[in-house]
């Protein structure tokens, strides 16, 4: 892996005190170091690059080395290019895997946009850079947040790199449950806006997203949302035919007002990536047959809601770059919060019956939060579920949930925070949620 530019001085050696011979003996040509975010400042050295695919690297290398490494997969896909700095944030929200003595790790993804394979690549270019540039860790594992999750729930099938993976509040139902619902979503918002495209636009079939060759921004996005919605403004502040609307939508597609407009984002830009990466420009989706229910007038809204059938193919391409098949070879703790407002926790059921149809439930263990916000676990429900995962790795012994929450309680006098896990706590299948599920009988 060739590194075309890398920033920051230091010297590697002083860092390794700690670490293995083997390690030293790889660290025949460091980069330069860089500062680390304040949050991780005192206890490590960080350091950066930027490699040949065009994504940045972060390496923060705590200053007691426990051996072993966390390679971070990231969440997104972003919408905006990679900037040198991306990944501080995640290396603070995620910085208590540094104070347990863990080297972490993490890559952009060399561009804006959807790309699961291409993501995986990148996250796997970051750990070689480890070994490449900083000295081989006695253990790996791989920690994929929200749509990394998904990222890490594909990689970890197809990579033997890995002794164990950490994912939470991952996106882990896959291409099709992460997007078709957003389908749904852009169906329902037109029927009652009509102006994503409005009549005068390039026009775009509803499951490609943005036109070809659109430049319409996120701001101009927002806006349009806004002049139908009102989401942005006070309710006090909406008409009162933006208040219908709003109710309409929300009432349909049972996602939080809040992420409005993320979801809408998601099923325009995102959606115009998939076409052009993945799809060859065909549509992976369809609302053929959905019956849409929960607004004002669900006869009507049934009757003009734009309908879409899926094309075979480009449904099974969408597939193959980003679904989990199940076949796990590692051992693997997801958690994931109850109430996650923006990837929905019945995600965790549909994983869970992929990997049990593979025979590999062995493998899987999956424990739940109750906090109201996405990756929103706190520093000691991380580290507990770090620790759970070495200790099966380590010592074959295999956490359940009780354990982890256990672990956290335990943990809550080294790090800050709750512990908010509920150990008897079931997921229903992802199909019960949003638009696809089936109306209450009355």
């Amino acid at each position: 892996m060739r590194v075309i530019e890398s920033r920051g001085l230091g010297v590697l050696a002083l860092v390794l005190a700690s670490a293995s011979a083997d390690a030293q003996e790889r660290a025949a040509n460091p980069p330069p170091a860089t500062s680390c975010p304040e949050a991780v400042a005192a206890i490590a050295t960080c350091y950066t690059a930027k490699l040949d695919t065009g994504a940045y690297v972060l390496v923060a290398m705590p200053k007691t080395w426990n051996g072993n490494l966390i390679v971070f997969a990231h969440g997104g896909p972003s919408v905006t290019p990679p900037v040198a700095n991306d990944s501080e944030d995640d290396l603070v929200k995620y910085g208590v895997g540094v104070k347990m003595g863990f080297a972490w790790v993490a890559s952009t993804y060399r561009k804006e946009g959807y790309g699961v394979q291409m993501a995986g690549a990148d996250t796997d270019d970051a750990r070689k850079f480890f070994v490449d540039r900083i000295g081989k860790p006695k253990r790996t594992i791989l920690h994929g947040a929200s749509y990394g999750g998904l990222v890490g729930a594909k990689l970890t099938e197809t990579s033997g790199n890995y002794d164990g993976a950490f994912f939470n509040s991952g996106a882990v139902a896959g291409s099709i449950g992460n997007y078709e619902f957003r389908a749904d979503l852009r169906a329902v918002y037109q029927f009652y806006c009509n102006n994503l495209p409005a009549p005068g636009d390039a026009q775009a079939p509803l499951w490609a997203g943005l036109p070809a060759g659109s430049k319409m921004t996120l701001k101009e996005m927002t806006e349009r949302i806004d002049s139908c919605t009102g989401v942005t403004k006070p309710a006090s502040a909406r008409s009162e035919e933006q208040k219908k609307n709003l109710a309409n939508i929300l009432g349909v597609m049972r996602v939080p007002e809040a992420l409005l407009v993320r979801h809408m984002q998601a099923g325009m830009f995102v959606f115009r990536d998939i076409g052009e990466r993945i799809t060859g420009g065909k549509n992976p989706f369809s609302n053929a047959n959905v019956r849409y229910w929960g607004s004002s007038d669900d006869s009507a809204l049934n009757r003009g809601v734009t309908r879409f059938e899926a094309d075979a193919a480009a449904r099974a391409a969408l597939i193959a770059d980003g679904q989990p098949t199940g076949a796990i070879s590692i051992p693997i703790v997801s958690i994931h919060s109850m109430n996650d407002p923006q990837a929905a926790v019945e995600a965790q059921y549909d994983y869970r019956e992929s990997v049990r149809a593979k025979g590999k439930g062995n493998l899987l263990v999956q424990a739940y939060t109750d906090e109201r916000s996405h990756t929103g676990q706190s520093a000691p429900e991380l580290a507990a579920s770090i620790d759970a995962l070495m200790q099966w790795i380590e010592k074959g012994t295999k956490p359940s949930p009780q354990s982890i929450a256990v672990s956290c309680e335990r943990l809550r006098g080294t790090y800050d925070g709750p512990c908010r896990y509920h150990p008897e706590y079931e997921p229903k299948p992802l199909n019960t949620r949003y638009a696809r599920s089936a109306p209450p009988t009355r």
